[in-house]
């Protein structure tokens, strides 16, 4: 007996030791982007590879490697950081080797980013023997560290000293690339920009589409100091109805140049951007109308004027002796912070939330964040009434006996038979019931938040699509009612006219 158990007790530590954890519930992806240069920010605001969470993501990248000009191949922008040679941090074999724990990773190389500039990619994209030359060294690349696959990171084809054959060409490379890839497996996904000049000049959207497994599209940076005026880094709705910048005119352009809405991927922002008010006397801030100085000021770990992660965001918003005052714009569905002269245009959980529920609302394929590393990844903060419009729409839903319907049709679920864990729309005393969700952990808010939005998001989009079944139905019976009254009726009519005619009475 003793040696039964012993044999227990080792094979249940060995079956915990080898445990593979799983990433998301839902089935959307969450791409995470993650910036390796986050290792050099001063502390708390230092990321390492070790703080990440992989189970909140579905997708990892990191960010970013270059592009040798003189040979045209990919290259490590940072080999001590990347590497292992010279007893490098072998930060590219860490990040891969999060699947052996996490077997749903896909974690992907990214190269370009703002910093890389557009000229070289344009010089490698204009010839089709550049073009291998950097489609075989990614191949390369690929095998030796074991990536899924290549983030193209271009900003921007035809623009920033680019070249106006540069939309053709990115097509070409995308292309190419994709066929080196099939016999590998590797995932080809890009990140596009969001302005509608750089969409019109930079993307034939509907080959790219055919071509690219996902887009990542950075729904953000539509304002910033750079506009003169105060506005929204990342608004759901432009402030009037001729303003382009905002998500939802990106992703109705997007959709309607033939990008296939399953592979769009909208990008959130883990930070905001920072304004100075040329008149600190100003008393009602106006989004697009209040001017602004040209520099915004820094956050204490990014060091980058105008620009905040959310990390160091939520901690002004936590300080209680804090001069900062919340105030939220309906019409772009994000919250600012004003302290005197300073604002801080940003995203919270709520605003997260609205744009996590449109994406979904609009059938695309998921949602990707830049970056990870400025979430609250250290757990310093609190986030509270993401779900608030949610909730707002369970209790005009929870009334109605079109949804009790459609909620009967779905079988929805009885709390009883629920488990305790996780969001989800549940039946309470035959009642509809919004269960929000309970922190699993107690950092990454924003992350959290996205993955427990999508999974609301989900199962609401599948009540309110049967209500519009049931309504639909009830529409063409209703229809089907007045046409078969008005046969009767008109047959009646017919007979009545015959029997008169008949009779000589017309």
């Amino acid at each position: 007996m003793n040696v039964l158990c012993v044999f227990l007790v080792v094979g249940a530590a060995m079956s915990v030791s080898g445990q593979t954890l799983a990433g998301p519930k839902h089935d959307r992806k969450v791409v995470c982007y993650v910036a390796s240069w986050a290792v050099y920010r001063p502390d708390p605001g230092r990321f390492t590879l070790e703080d990440l969470e992989p189970a909140l993501c579905t997708h990892l990248i990191y960010s970013f490697a270059g592009l040798n000009e003189t040979t045209n191949t990919i290259k490590s922008l940072d080999p001590w950081q990347d590497l292992e040679t010279d007893y490098g941090k072998a930060g590219y074999k860490r990040l891969v080797n999060m699947k052996q724990k996490y077997p749903h990773l896909k974690v992907t190389l990214a190269i370009g980013g703002w910093n890389e500039g557009s000229p070289r990619y344009s010089n490698m994209a204009s010839k089709p023997e550049t073009r291998a030359a950097f489609i075989k060294s990614v191949v390369l690349m690929l095998n030796n560290y074991k990536f899924d696959g290549l983030d193209l990171d271009w900003e921007y084809p035809t623009k920033r000293e680019g070249k106006p054959y540069d939309r053709e060409n990115f097509v070409l490379l995308v292309k190419e690339l994709s066929e080196a890839f099939e016999p590998y497996g590797y995932i080809l996904t890009a990140a596009l920009g969001a302005g509608k000049t750089t969409m019109e000049t930079a993307y034939d959207l509907t080959k790219l589409s055919r071509y690219l497994d996902l887009i990542h599209m950075m729904c953000y940076d539509y304002h910033g100091t750079w506009d003169g005026v105060l506005g929204a880094n990342a608004p759901l709705k432009g402030v009037n109805d001729n303003d382009t910048l905002s998500v939802e005119w990106t992703v109705d352009y997007l959709l309607s140049h033939g990008v296939s809405p399953y592979k769009m991927v909208l990008g959130l922002p883990m930070y905001g951007r920072t304004f100075i008010l040329l008149d600190p006397a100003t008393r009602v801030l106006e989004y697009g109308k209040t001017p602004v100085g040209s520099t915004g000021f820094k956050g204490p770990y990014t060091g980058e004027a105008g620009f905040m992660g959310y990390n160091e965001i939520c901690v002004e918003t936590m300080n209680k002796s804090s001069p900062w005052v919340y105030h939220w714009h309906e019409q772009s569905s994000t919250p600012y912070l004003r302290d005197g002269e300073k604002v801080i245009s940003y995203d919270n959980g709520r605003s997260i939330a609205i744009k996590v529920k449109y994406a979904i609302d609009k059938g695309l394929g998921g949602v990707m964040v830049w970056s990870i590393d400025t979430d609250d990844f250290k757990g310093n903060c609190n986030e509270t009434d993401a779900y608030i419009d949610f909730v707002e729409r369970h209790k005009r839903m929870a009334n109605d006996p079109v949804v009790m319907k459609a909620v009967k049709n779905l079988n929805i679920p009885d709390v009883s038979l629920v488990g305790s864990k996780g969001p989800a729309y549940v039946l309470q005393d035959s009642q509809l019931t919004l269960r929000l969700p309970t922190p699993k952990y107690t950092n990454y808010a924003l992350m959290q938040t996205i993955n427990d939005a999508v999974s609301l998001a989900v199962e609401e989009k599948r009540i309110l699509d049967e209500v519009k079944r049931l309504e639909g139905d009830n529409e063409v019976k209703n229809d089907d009612d007045k046409g078969g009254s008005s046969s009767v009726k008109g047959s009646l009519m017919c007979l009545v006219l015959t029997v008169m005619v008949m009779f000589n009475f017309w």
